[in-house]
């Protein structure tokens, strides 16, 4: 096909205006408070920005998908991302345990149901609950499964979310796991970004968008209203436009009982109220703003602190008694529970029906810890698990003391533990096998300087015997922002397409991920954005300095926030890499957040509408800071239309922009996936084999 023709096609769609800012016209690069030649492109499913797509998609899978090794590396993504002994995921419900399953069967999935007994023993036995697929062929819809909040105690009765196309927008729907069917009559919340949960048997806690245009500028609810089944809504509380979003979150005492509904107002996407709802009026807790909610256990509301707050320290965990909280909300006082060293951050914490535990970074490796409460004192445990390893809480009994752990390393597949919080034991009951052949690589833990002085840990996954001579094919990821830390994980695609072709790989622990709690997330905040870039770059010095690659042989992959951090780093730094994967990213700055729902991100980011802030961000926007006749690496940019959480918009003007330049770029986007990009496991597999031939066409060759 040619592919020009959508091209031109695009030509005939957009409105005349727009004519000259088509990618194939001569424009000036994007400028700070210049007009946007590429704005066009924002209107999601507008027919001109979509011939457009479509043109640059058969020109991309013409270079990538026509490559010789694609085929090859598509073959055996494919065979990892359905392989039928892959862990089956698991959470509790119901006295057994859930899993959605999706393989080449059931790439929308399929929701079971096992009891714990033949989970734990290696040999479920499944029944099924919900089948996706049957359902969104059933329906002409494309549904994906986003999770359930069922009715406790019996776990019969759950909310469903389904997804069409894998956004973040959701129908809500009662389910009864029974009866295997949805309740006639039941609960229905139409498609919207919503949240609800149980309050007891005949009525919800739902935020929603109630009226139309009564969401935040984020695009989030701030209205939250009680509803009964005979469709009664009650206001409970109400937000402001201007806030992130509002959320109900409910104290769940013994047999399920409802001991306390809070209000949790999001003012920034760091800073919150949380507001006691049941009186005459909602009571403000004496929290700082920087808190989040975290579990509930013997009576004791667990909050974590991202700043310090009277005698507690920056990153502590704290708990409130609930019975002085309601007593008295505006004198209650926290207590401690658990405060990090400066090598220590906490990454999770859960409950079981008696225990609180909480999963650590040290030195950026996992640990987990259970405390009891008695006698009006915390005592803590450590879990006997393997060190050196990354490790997630992957799903925590409410009814007893069971967990789940996913335990992972760079060559280490994953496995899954059963553990016993009051026992303080766990074993093994599940373990992936090799993906690929371990022995070739070896792992190594570095420090680069970065422009400040301070000290960044990397980690580098490189093969042991290759020379240290710069040659080393090597992808770097990084992130950087919103307390995410970016710990070690098996990576079975990376492993089988990159390090056994002998690509080596780089994690960047750079400022603003949690790898060293809310201190290292907040020093590259808002003006101090720079830093993490600067991190970013004194790794890829670093390594060139110890031989392990050079900026030939060296390509960077970054999602979501991190598709800044690589976005920039190409504009800043060109020579410092020779491929550029950017995924669903954020790259105008100075207009996010008038994308949805890019207002939520003003505290992480700044607010361009401030003049200050507008002034910072210019410096760093990738967008505004394009340069013509410079030697920019050829960058691969791909999203998808069904992102609704970072606007596919981004992508595609800076991959426009680019293109105007005469810059080398590749542009794909399909059709939907969300924001993962990873809704379906045959797309997931196509993804990744295109990624790898981009890296090999750009690293290797």
């Amino acid at each position: 096909m040619n592919t020009l023709l959508p091209l031109l096609c695009a030509a005939l769609l957009v409105p005349a205006a727009a004519l000259a800012q088509t990618p194939d016209a001569p424009v000036n690069p994007p400028r700070a408070g210049a007009p946007d030649p590429f704005q066009w492109l924002e209107e999601v499913d507008g027919q001109g920005a979509m011939a457009w797509v479509e043109g640059q998609n058969a020109k991309a899978q013409g270079r990538l998908d026509g490559d010789p090794r694609y085929a090859t590396l598509l073959a055996e993504a494919r065979a990892i991302f359905s392989a039928e002994d892959r862990i089956p995921m698991p959470s509790f419900r119901a006295g057994g345990v859930d899993n959605l399953w999706q393989d080449d069967a059931n790439p929308h999935g399929l929701w079971r149901h096992a009891s714990l007994e033949t989970y734990a023993s290696g040999a479920p036995a499944w029944a099924p609950v919900l089948d996706m697929d049957a359902l969104a062929k059933a329906e002409g819809r494309n549904w994906f499964f986003h999770g359930a909040d069922c009715l406790k105690p019996a776990e019969t009765l759950c909310l469903v979310r389904l997804s069409d196309g894998g956004g973040d927008a959701v129908e809500i729907r009662e389910f009864d796991t029974r009866a295997r069917a949805f309740v006639p009559g039941g609960f229905v919340l139409a498609e919207g970004k919503q949240s609800a949960a149980w309050l007891d048997a005949d009525t919800l806690l739902v935020a929603r968008e109630w009226v139309p245009g009564e969401v935040t500028e984020s695009g989030y609810a701030y209205v939250l209203k009680s509803l009964a089944r005979d469709g009664t809504a009650v206001e409970l509380y109400r937000g402001q436009k201007t806030d992130v979003s509002v959320f109900p979150v409910v104290l769940r005492g013994e047999g399920g009982r409802a001991d306390a509904v809070i209000a949790r107002r999001g003012i920034t996407f760091y800073e919150s109220d949380y507001m006691l709802l049941g009186g005459a009026e909602p009571v403000r807790l004496p929290l700082p703003k920087k808190a989040s909610f975290e579990a509930y256990v013997d009576g004791q509301a667990v909050f974590s602190l991202q700043e310090a707050h009277g005698d507690l320290p920056q990153g502590a965990l704290a708990a409130f008694d609930l019975a002085a909280l309601k007593a008295d909300p505006a004198g209650a006082r926290a207590q401690l529970i658990f405060a990090p060293g400066p090598r220590q951050a906490i990454q999770q914490v859960r409950a079981t029906k008696g225990r609180l535990v909480i999963a650590l970074l040290e030195e950026v490796r996992g640990a987990v810890d259970v405390y009891d409460f008695a006698g009006g004192a915390w005592t803590a445990a450590r879990l006997p698990l393997p060190a050196d390893s990354n490790i997630v809480l992957q799903a925590v009994s409410g009814r007893d003391e069971a967990l789940f752990l996913k335990i992972e390393g760079f060559l280490d597949p994953t496995s899954l533990w059963l553990a016993d919080a009051a026992g303080l034991s766990a074993r093994q009951v599940s373990a992936l096998p090799d993906r690929f052949d371990p022995a070739t690589h070896l792992v190594e833990q570095h420090w680069a300087t970065s422009s400040d002085g301070a000290q960044i840990p990397y980690f580098v996954v490189r093969p042991k015997d290759a020379p240290l001579d710069g040659q080393i094919p090597t992808l770097m990821l990084g992130y950087g922002g919103f307390e995410i830390a970016m710990p070690p994980r098996y990576m079975p695609e990376a492993g089988k397409l990159w390090f056994a072709r002998g690509g080596a790989f780089v994690l960047a622990n750079i400022r603003g991920g949690g790898e060293f709690g809310p201190a290292w997330h907040q020093a590259v905040l808002r003006e101090n954005r720079q830093l993490a870039f600067d991190d970013f770059a004194a790794v890829a010095r670093d390594l060139t300095a110890r031989g392990i690659t050079s900026p030939r042989r060296l390509g960077i992959y970054g999602r979501s926030n991190g598709g800044v951090l690589t976005s920039v780093s190409m504009t800043q730094h060109p020579e410092l890499w020779n491929a550029v994967v950017i995924e669903s990213p954020l790259v105008d700055m100075l207009r996010y957040h008038r994308l949805p729902a890019g207002a939520s991100w003003i505290g992480e980011y700044g607010d361009p509408e401030v003049p200050e802030d507008y002034a910072f961000i210019a410096r760093y926007s990738a967008y505004q800071n394009l340069k013509a006749g410079t030697d920019y690496p050829e960058a691969y940019i791909t999203t998808n239309t069904r992102d609704d959480r970072v606007h596919p918009g981004h992508a595609r003007k800076f991959a426009a922009a680019l293109a105007a330049l005469d810059a080398p770029v590749i542009y794909y986007e399909p059709t939907f996936g969300g924001h993962a990009n990873d809704a379906d496991p045959q797309l997931n597999a196509a993804r990744w084999a295109r990624h790898y031939v981009y890296l090999m066409q750009r690293l290797m060759d």
